[in-house]
Formats: C-alpha cells, structure tokens, sequence
C-alpha cells in the first residue's frame, strides 16, 4: 500500500504581518530612558504626526514607566513581603519613643575595677562578670518594662513584684539576677576589711568560729550542683544562717512565694533545713502577716556568686583539684568588706531591731 506524498504545509500569509506586529509592539516597549513613548495607531495617522511635529524632547508621564506585567503573574506575588516584628511574653506594642527609653541602668561599684579584681579576677574576668553581664540584664529588663508600671522601679522590688505572677518569669529572672549579682560586688573590697568585734561575736555564737563559718561557706559554694548565690542572712537577733539559692533565686522573704529550686546536697540531712524553715515561719516569735509556705523573715547580709561566668574564665572547672569555683571561693573570703557586712546586719546600731 503506497500513501500519498504530502507537501510541507506553508504558514498562512495573513498570520505573519500579525507576528511581526507583536513582536514590533514588545520591542517599542522596551526604550531608552531618554527616547519618548508615542503610541500609534494605524486608524489615526494624522495624530501620530501631529505629534512628532509637537515634540519637544520630554518624557511624557501617561505611559508607565516599566513593562506590563503578564497577566498570569499577579502583581501581589512580586511584592517583597515586610515581616512585622512581635513582641515576646505578651507584652502589647507601644509607641517608638518609649521603646529607646533606658530606666535601668547598670549601677556604679564603690571600687575601680578596671584593671580587675586582685587575686579574683582578671580585668576580661571583671568584664565577664560584672561589665558585659550587667548590661545584659539590664537590657532584657529595659526591653521587657518599658510602658509598664515596673520601668522606675529598682531591682528588689521589680523581683518581690513579679514573684507570685508565673506569666512574668522574664522579668522576675533579669531583675533578680540584676540584683543579686550587684549585691555580690557590692560585698567585696580591693583588699577587704577587718571584721568589727560587735559582729565577730555574733557570727562566732551562731557558726561556733569564723573559721567554721569560712569553711561552711566554701563547702556549700562547692556543693552547689548549679549555678546561684549563697548568703548569709539574719534571721532574727544573733541568728545567722547560709541560705544557697539557685539561678536567679531571690533570698527575700517576699520571693518565697516562687517556687524556687531545692539541691538536696545543700538541703542537709534529714531535711534538717527545711525543719529550721518551717518553724521560723510558724514558730511563737512569728510577726503578724502571712508569710509564703516555707519563708522566714530575714535580712541578706552577704552573698557568694556561684555562676560559671564569674569564674570559670580565671580559674577554670578545677580539674585534679587546681583552681575551680572552690579556689574562688577562697580568695573571694579574702576580700569581704566585713565593715558592710556589719552595716547591714545592724549590729553597729544599739537600737537594732530584726528584720
């Protein structure tokens, strides 16, 4: 069976003007900043050279400025999408203005420590420690207060604030720890200061002697499973105690309303701890006023930092028993300023009263 031959099939001589005009048409389209769109029409000759007579050189305005888009990519899907920041914790949106606004600032030492603390820190240790962190803190606080009833307020009383209110954890944290870590440089001096008799005779009748004292705090610091802070406190007249707490735990009474973390290694045994905790809080010299599960009333008198970042840079994790956080915290019992120690437990006062 033989087919018959087909002849190529010829375009059709009426489609190629129409190509030609398209293609004419998109590359118009495209023109110099400088050439001047004209239209043209091929049913209104005469305007299209009206107009050439008329130029004057200027870019006309009425025809836009870049290409038509296809109207199968929609303009939206070529916009760039903006993505508007969200404040964290629930915090509403406030004015601009209030948000470079700094209320807290990092306070100033007593002492200079721009070339470090001797036989504590290196200056970068300092840096680390005190100049780097508190400005970190003060920052989250700043960012999480501002346009709030909590932006003038100091530290302590942003933390006793913030305590009972688990939706402001954030703020609770950075304004604890803010305070805690400014009490722990405040407690130190370049060269430290002798201890007052008033408050040697106190601390020898709760702790036995200062040395016991020196090496309970070192012991305790050392048993820490974590980072925190271990006070002394006043729990009452000539009662003093050590109080660990854990990360940015606060030591006041009106903070033990928060669940706070419990080390068993610190706790003592049998609980002996929590006994002495409890019967503080209910005991017959109770002051009237509740007191949250487990406070005691108490004044914090000192307080040992016992962050890595405070001396992990200078003394290392302690290997084979060479420095680590208990070298720390023996030299760091070097340099205690005893004589605020003993301003703030009130014993230089005759007319001191508990806290």
């Amino acid at each position: 069976m033989s087919f018959p031959q087909l002849e190529p099939r010829q375009p059709k001589k009426e489609l190629i003007p129409v190509a030609v005009r398209i293609l004419s048409a998109k590359l118009s389209s495209v023109q110099s900043p400088q050439a001047r769109p004209i239209r043209t029409s091929p049913l209104n000759t005469k305007k299209v050279q009206s107009e050439l007579d008329d130029d004057d050189g200027s870019i006309d305005d009425s025809f836009p400025s870049r290409p038509t888009l296809s109207p199968f990519l929609p303009e939206t899907m070529l916009r760039p999408r903006l993505r508007v920041p969200r404040l964290a914790f629930g915090l509403g949106m406030r004015p601009m203005v209030n948000a470079r606004r700094s209320i807290h600032h990092v306070p100033e030492l007593p002492h200079d420590y721009s070339e470090g603390v001797p036989n504590l820190m290196s200056p970068g240790g300092f840096s680390l420690a005190w100049t780097q962190y508190m400005k970190l803190m003060v920052e989250k606080l700043n960012a999480l207060t501002v346009g709030t009833e909590l932006e003038d307020k100091d530290t302590k009383t942003i933390a006793l604030m913030t305590a009972r209110e688990p939706n402001q954890a954030p703020i609770f944290n950075y304004a604890s720890m803010a305070h805690n870590n400014h009490f722990f440089f405040q407690g130190i001096s370049p060269t430290g200061t002798p201890m007052p008799d008033a408050l040697r005779s106190d601390l020898e009748a709760s702790f036995s002697s200062i040395e016991t004292l020196r090496r309970e705090f070192i012991i305790t610091a050392s048993a820490m499973f974590g980072p925190g802070f271990l006070w002394l406190v006043k729990a009452g007249p000539g009662d003093y105690r050590l109080l660990p707490t854990y990360l940015a735990g606060s030591p006041y009474p009106g903070a033990h309303w928060r669940a706070q973390s419990t080390d068993m290694n610190t706790l003592g045994k049998d609980g002996s701890a929590r006994n002495f905790i409890n019967n503080q809080a209910y005991g017959a010299n109770k002051r009237s006023g509740d007191l949250p599960p487990g406070g005691i009333e108490l004044e914090p008198l000192l307080c040992l930092n016992t962050w890595e970042h405070a001396w992990l840079l200078d003394w290392g994790v302690g290997a084979g028993g060479q420095g680590g956080k208990v070298a720390f915290a023996e030299s760091w019992w070097e340099l205690i300023d005893w004589e605020k120690v003993a301003q703030k437990s009130g014993v230089l006062r005759p007319d001191f009263k508990s806290a």
